[in-house]
């Protein structure tokens, strides 16, 4: 995968099957989904990093708060994708927290002690854990090289670009990207105001070179979004 393409809330590594503890014999018996309605926390700051997590059902909100109480969302993760893996690289207390986006939200933990035997017997398993791990954190110093060098504009174009490299699905000339982001969740992702993102957003439509709806976003054609 080109580098140039990652992005910041779409992941590549779909774990979900090869984890969940309900699809793992030895791991299967007393073991629980945890739910959650919209806008519970599944957990907060300086809380114990013990499991990691993986999304059955519903989205989940990566962020963290500034010294001054600003809310700043650093993921917006959706169903098969999971987090808190950085407990595995040695965070003992979390630096983030995470909330649940939709109601009937569906997350499975998994204690970082199985983690670590499921990796232990599955060298792929462990690879894949790794490159994630390795996207998100330059996923991340990305974000902040393009919050300082970068207008509105051109952070909300190359979101849009990147995407369509993860999640698009081509048509032709055009480019479906299936998503239920809100134009302020795209905010919250790319540093920007939602009446920034509706703006720049209708502005592209105008001119004939995005189309969008709740459930999409069709780019015309990817070479021409400028």
């Amino acid at each position: 995968m080109n580098e140039q393409t990652d992005i910041w809330y779409f992941q590549d590594v779909d774990l979900f099957n090869l984890l969940c503890p309900h699809k793992v014999k030895t791991m299967n018996q007393n073991h629980s989904f945890n739910r959650y309605e919209k806008n519970n926390f599944i957990y907060f700051p300086e809380e114990p990093a013990k499991n990691i997590y993986m999304i059955a059902e519903g989205r989940v909100k990566i962020g963290h708060y500034t010294t001054d109480g600003k809310e700043v969302t650093k993921a917006i993760l959706t169903t098969g994708e999971i987090f808190g893996e950085l407990a595995l690289a040695g965070e003992t207390k979390r630096e983030d927290f995470a909330q649940a986006m939709d109601n009937n939200t569906v997350v499975c933990p998994i204690s970082i002690s199985d983690m670590e035997d499921l990796m232990a017997d599955n060298r792929e398993l462990s690879l894949k854990i790794y490159k994630l791990i390795g996207l998100r954190v330059r996923k991340l110093e990305r974000k902040i090289e393009s919050l300082v060098f970068k207008d509105a504009r051109t952070r909300i174009i190359e979101f849009l670009k990147d995407a369509a490299a993860w999640k698009g699905k081509k048509v032709g000339f055009e480019t479906m990207i299936p998503t239920k982001l809100t134009h302020k969740d795209i905010a919250n992702l790319t540093g920007t105001s939602r009446q920034t993102v509706t703006t720049i957003l209708n502005e592209l439509k105008e001119k004939n070179l995005i189309n969008f709806d709740r459930r999409q976003i069709l780019i015309r054609d990817i070479d021409k979004l400028l």
